[in-house]
């Protein structure tokens, strides 16, 4: 929902001799559209040049028949995007290509570099002009200037000085590299077609486009496809016990995913039966609310041995528009985005399960729905803890400012709302539904960052320099 953190970016890279590898990076990103709804971009190689197009708004807006036939070649990435360092706009779609003295690439990026101001500084003081405010404009020119003697080394050598989280495809003139930071805190998988592999973020893309899932890209490790051939390398040792991050599980991942072993479906069914467990309610239907929290809600359901039934039906084409709503419409906020099923609630006391609350602005229209149609009671139930600080790893949940969780108590929060309780499921209740002690990120619940922040890094840091 609008009130939980932002989709981060989606990524995909194909390799293939015989199949149109435009076409299979627009079915992968269409599966990823979730991960990002501001823009979107393909580049393709033809093994001598790359061609790029690029553009604000959802995958189908962005490319058509007319502009996919003619990105004709053996390799190709692709990129979906949701601003987390960099503000909306054009000039921060991907992937960014660039020419080098060693060819052509492309680079395609999910995450957020820490360092990243620093090392835009430094680039413009070495008198590199920057067109963006996207730290994936700065990884490719560190890329672009590194040392070494094929593109495999000078990846290696440009990861050692990020510092941050990053997933990312890099497209040369004869091959794609993958690599993924040594923390581990974004997906990437790699996945086989019948002439060569594919790479995205979620292993649902790679089901999408017809490959067999073969294993995830390892944290500290560069993969380079060829069209047929894939080979790997170890570039930076990885950090135990990892840093991946929590809400891919809980949020962001479709629930056809499996990361680190773990189906995402199965993942917040036990997140909604632990719930039940910790914050039951005396209710006689329980309800999700839209996507994410639906396995989360039949879950907490079955643990209570209340009826599941639907509450929301949820306009899933709200997305990214040109068309700008009337003022009217505006006001209206989520029930452009949300309407009830009166006949499931009226009269009925509900439980309402939902994934997370960050601002606190979508929480409180959402119950009124329920109570306008007819619900006595409204019990609202959280799959996570409350967020109390920001993310600089790629994921925009704002800053502490932003954070409702950071001002106000678990009880402030609920008369803020309008719930008549409302319970947030424990770090340590939620990571034992995991089914993990370690390994995973949880700073917006704890505040304890695996990597030092120095100061704010916001999504903005960038735009002061660019106007």
């Amino acid at each position: 929902i609008e009130d939980s953190p932002h989709e981060e970016c989606g990524i995909v890279a194909v390799a293939s001799a015989s199949q149109p590898v435009s076409s299979l990076a627009f079915f992968g990103l269409y599966a990823l559209q979730h991960r990002g709804q501001e823009a979107a971009g393909i580049a393709v190689s033809n093994g001598k040049t790359l061609h790029v197009h690029k553009d604000e708004g959802l995958v189908s807006q962005v490319f058509s028949p007319a502009t996919l036939d003619p990105m004709v070649g053996d390799l190709a990435i692709g990129h979906t995007r949701y601003s987390t360092t960099g503000a909306p706009g054009a000039r921060n779609a991907q992937p960014f290509v660039i020419e080098t003295l060693h060819g052509p690439i492309g680079v395609a990026h999910n995450g957020n570099l820490v360092n990243a101001p620093a090392l835009r500084q430094e680039l413009l003081t070495n008198g590199a002009g920057l067109s963006s405010s996207s730290d994936t404009e700065v990884m490719a020119l560190q890329l672009a200037g590194a040392d070494g003697d094929s593109w495999e080394e000078r990846l290696a050598n440009a990861m050692k000085q990020w510092e941050g989280a990053y997933s990312l495809v890099v497209l040369t003139a004869d091959r794609i590299l993958a690599a993924r930071d040594p923390w581990g805190f974004r997906p990437l998988s790699i996945g086989r077609l019948s002439d060569g592999h594919v790479i995205a973020s979620e292993t649902g893309a790679l089901m999408t486009v017809g490959c067999t899932h073969l294993r995830e890209v390892e944290p500290g490790e560069i993969v380079t496809l060829t069209t047929a051939l894939a080979r790997t390398r170890g570039v930076l040792e990885p950090h135990s016990p990892g840093a991946r991050c929590t809400f891919e599980h809980i949020y962001f991942s479709r629930p056809d995913a499996v990361w680190d072993g773990l189906s995402v479906h199965q993942v917040r069914q036990r997140l909604g039966a632990a719930l039940a467990e910790e914050h039951p309610a005396d209710v006689d239907v329980v309800i999700p609310v839209p996507d994410s929290s639906t396995p989360a809600a039949i879950g907490y359901a079955a643990a209570l041995g209340v009826p599941y039934n639907e509450g929301f039906v949820k306009n899933r084409y709200i997305g990214r528009t040109f068309i700008e709503p009337t003022d009217a419409l505006r006001k209206m906020g989520v029930s452009m985005k949300f309407n009830t099923l009166r006949d499931n609630i009226d009269g009925k006391r509900v439980a309402v399960i939902d994934d997370s609350i960050v601002r606190g602005n979508t929480s409180g229209p959402l119950l009124r729905l329920i109570r306008q149609a007819g619900a006595k009671e409204v019990h609202l139930r959280i799959t996570c803890p409350p967020i109390t600080n920001p993310c600089y790893m790629g994921v925009d949940m704002g800053t502490h400012d932003e954070l409702i969780a950071h001002h106000l108590s678990v009880e402030e929060i609920r008369e803020h709302i309008g719930a008549d309780t409302l319970g947030f499921l424990s770090l340590e209740t939620m990571m034992a539904a995991l089914g993990r002690t370690d390994g995973y990120c949880n700073a917006c619940f704890t505040g304890e960052y695996p990597i030092a922040i120095d100061g704010i890094r916001s999504k903005q840091d960038f735009e002061g320099a660019l106007g």
